[in-house]
Protein backbone atom coordinates (compact mmCIF):
# COMPACT_ATOMS: atom_id res chain seq x y z
CA UNK A 1 0.00 0.00 0.00
CA UNK A 2 1.21 3.18 -0.94
CA UNK A 3 1.66 6.01 1.88
CA UNK A 4 0.55 9.47 -0.05
CA UNK A 5 0.84 13.12 2.10
CA UNK A 6 -1.06 15.66 0.46
CA UNK A 7 0.32 19.48 0.64
CA UNK A 8 -1.17 22.57 -1.16
CA UNK A 9 -1.96 26.05 0.23
CA UNK A 10 -3.68 26.82 3.16
CA UNK A 11 -2.85 29.69 5.07
CA UNK A 12 -5.25 32.78 3.55
CA UNK A 13 -7.54 30.24 1.53
CA UNK A 14 -11.03 30.47 2.40
CA UNK A 15 -11.58 26.98 4.67
CA UNK A 16 -7.94 26.91 5.21
CA UNK A 17 -8.15 24.97 1.30
CA UNK A 18 -9.35 22.23 3.45
CA UNK A 19 -11.87 21.24 0.77
CA UNK A 20 -9.21 20.49 -1.49
CA UNK A 21 -7.35 18.58 1.07
CA UNK A 22 -10.32 16.51 2.19
CA UNK A 23 -11.41 16.05 -1.44
CA UNK A 24 -8.01 14.21 -2.81
CA UNK A 25 -7.78 12.18 0.75
CA UNK A 26 -11.22 10.46 0.02
CA UNK A 27 -9.71 9.78 -3.80
CA UNK A 28 -6.62 8.10 -2.86
CA UNK A 29 -8.69 6.09 0.08
CA UNK A 30 -11.37 5.28 -2.37
CA UNK A 31 -8.08 3.55 -4.35
CA UNK A 32 -7.01 1.63 -1.23
CA UNK A 33 -4.12 3.94 -0.37
CA UNK A 34 -3.08 5.07 3.09
CA UNK A 35 -3.38 8.87 3.35
CA UNK A 36 -1.17 11.65 5.62
CA UNK A 37 -3.39 14.38 5.30
CA UNK A 38 -2.53 18.12 7.11
CA UNK A 39 -5.58 19.09 6.59
CA UNK A 40 -6.71 16.37 9.42
CA UNK A 41 -4.42 17.40 12.30
CA UNK A 42 -4.63 18.53 15.31
CA UNK A 43 -5.19 22.31 15.94
CA UNK A 44 -1.91 24.42 16.56
CA UNK A 45 -1.25 27.93 17.91
CA UNK A 46 1.68 28.65 15.34
CA UNK A 47 2.49 28.04 11.87
CA UNK A 48 6.13 26.50 12.87
CA UNK A 49 4.07 24.11 15.37
CA UNK A 50 1.74 23.37 12.72
CA UNK A 51 5.37 22.46 9.81
CA UNK A 52 6.66 20.41 13.11
CA UNK A 53 3.44 18.03 12.75
CA UNK A 54 3.19 18.22 9.05
CA UNK A 55 7.00 17.57 8.43
CA UNK A 56 6.17 14.68 10.77
CA UNK A 57 3.54 13.14 8.93
CA UNK A 58 5.19 13.55 5.53
CA UNK A 59 8.14 11.63 6.38
CA UNK A 60 6.52 8.38 7.18
CA UNK A 61 5.22 8.83 3.81
CA UNK A 62 6.55 7.36 -0.15
CA UNK A 63 4.74 9.75 -2.14
CA UNK A 64 3.60 13.12 -1.70
CA UNK A 65 0.72 14.90 -3.94
CA UNK A 66 0.84 18.60 -4.55
CA UNK A 67 -2.58 20.61 -4.59
CA UNK A 68 -3.51 23.29 -7.12
CA UNK A 69 -1.52 26.39 -6.19
CA UNK A 70 1.29 24.54 -4.22
CA UNK A 71 4.33 26.98 -5.59
CA UNK A 72 2.48 30.02 -3.80
CA UNK A 73 2.80 28.42 -0.27
CA UNK A 74 5.55 28.58 1.74
CA UNK A 75 5.15 25.60 3.70
CA UNK A 76 4.15 23.22 0.70
CA UNK A 77 7.82 24.77 -1.02
CA UNK A 78 9.50 23.21 2.44
CA UNK A 79 7.73 19.92 1.90
CA UNK A 80 8.46 19.89 -1.93
CA UNK A 81 12.48 20.45 -1.02
CA UNK A 82 12.41 17.82 1.63
CA UNK A 83 10.30 15.45 -0.35
CA UNK A 84 13.44 16.07 -3.02
CA UNK A 85 16.01 15.38 -0.43
CA UNK A 86 14.09 12.09 0.54
CA UNK A 87 13.42 10.75 -2.76
CA UNK A 88 9.96 10.37 -2.36
CA UNK A 89 7.67 9.93 -5.52
CA UNK A 90 6.03 13.83 -6.51
CA UNK A 91 2.98 14.00 -8.18
CA UNK A 92 0.91 16.62 -9.13
CA UNK A 93 -3.34 16.51 -8.18
CA UNK A 94 -3.70 16.01 -12.14
CA UNK A 95 -1.70 12.83 -12.15
CA UNK A 96 -3.67 11.51 -9.38
CA UNK A 97 -5.94 8.58 -11.37
CA UNK A 98 -9.71 8.92 -10.75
Amino acid sequence: MTRYYIAGPMSGLPDSNYPAFNAMAAKLRAQGHHVENPAEAVECDSWEAYMRLAIAQLVTCDTIVFLDGWLSSRGARIEYQLALDLKLHRLSASEVGA
